[in-house]
């Protein structure tokens, strides 16, 4: 990716979030003549702007559910890394239609002004709440990931190849539970847990932002890619967290919130039966059939025996001192453990 996008312009939409500003940093680092950040909020531009302080990053206020907008961010780009979304499961529940006009809608007008400007790539963000969805914000996901194959199958001889990753819990990004129990421990309270028992995959962000540069060196139009990430239980993340910040290990259940899943799946069983697997990652590949069914009415196209869905029940399991040693990588971590007491700190 290094050589590939050195000298280039890059757009990456949602781009003060997490992702955004991680992704913004390696790019810098990799030469890049140009990233484009657009985004809604002018405060955490602004926050960016003044953390950065390079001249290369070109700030853009607007919406992705403005087509106008978008197109203006999009022109003389050579990529996109769409991560505009809203992502909070109990909010999308109470306004479902807002989830379908970012996350379904917005993501529409990306890929069309990408295909209108002739941009060569673009990587659109998913989540495991996507697969089997039960909630608004999955099923938008799930609708934007049709957006994203839908133009692989209505524009096989596109300059514009638009594909998707998939991927779990990002830890520590923003809005994501463990920030939520670390404020919890520092200000001596009890965590409080929906259902300890609830099982989630863990990705850092490091490995989120690798799984995008994967797609983004081997996408085909229409690809959806997808990370083997490994699981735990809530009551198991709580547990380990109380121990890095060496306080009692206990929680307050408070019952599960509007939309949420006890298990997560990052690929379903038929997705796997048409997967390619490249050890750290899955590849679907998109059903570019069209809509002449004939031969498949005949031949048929069956899937192989015994397939099972990937979930965060059946993926590897973290126990406590593993989940421990994972935390110990993150960065905001090991800042909170050394504001706390720099002895936490190996």
């Amino acid at each position: 990716m290094t050589s590939s996008t050195e000298g280039r312009r890059v757009l990456i939409t949602g781009g003060t979030g997490s992702f955004g500003q991680t992704m913004t940093r390696r790019l810098l680092d990799r030469g890049v003549a140009e990233v484009r950040v657009l985004s809604r909020d002018e405060a955490k531009q602004d926050a960016m702007r003044r953390a950065l302080g390079d001249d290369r990053v070109r700030y853009h206020v607007g919406d992705v559910r403005d087509f106008d907008t978008v197109a203006r961010a999009t022109r003389e780009v050579d990529f996109i890394f769409h991560a505009a979304a809203l992502k909070q499961v109990p909010s999308c529940e109470f306004f479902p239609l807002e989830a379908v006009r970012t996350n379904v809608l917005g993501s529409a007008n990306v890929v069309e002004a990408a295909q209108r400007n002739g941009v060569g790539s673009v990587v659109v963000l998913s989540t495991d709440k996507a697969v089997y969805p039960i909630n608004a914000m999955g099923m938008s996901k799930a609708m934007m990931e049709k957006v994203a194959q839908a133009h692989a199958r209505n524009n096989p001889r596109s300059g514009t190849v638009v594909s998707c990753v998939r991927y779990g819990n990002v830890m520590y990004s923003r809005g994501s539970v463990i920030p939520l129990f670390v404020e919890q421990l520092k200000a001596g309270a009890v965590p409080t847990v929906t259902d300890p028992g609830m099982t989630r995959f863990l990705m850092s962000l490091a490995d989120s932002v690798e799984l995008v540069e994967h797609a983004f060196a081997n996408a085909r139009a229409g690809d959806i890619f997808i990370r083997k990430a490994a699981a735990c239980t809530i009551g198991d993340l709580v547990t380990a967290l109380c121990q890095l910040f060496d306080v009692p290990a206990k929680y307050q259940v408070i019952g599960v919130r509007h939309g949420e899943k006890r298990d997560e799946t990052l690929a379903s069983r038929e997705e796997l039966a048409q997967a390619d697997d490249f050890g750290d990652f899955y590849r679907v590949p998109v059903d570019a059939r069209d809509l002449n069914y004939a031969l498949y009415v005949t031949e048929g196209e069956l899937g192989g025996p015994g397939q099972q869905d990937f979930t965060s029940a059946n993926a590897r399991r973290l126990d406590v001192p593993e989940i421990v040693e994972l935390l110990r990588t993150l960065p905001e971590i090991r800042a909170e453990l050394a504001a706390r007491d720099p002895a936490l700190v190996p």
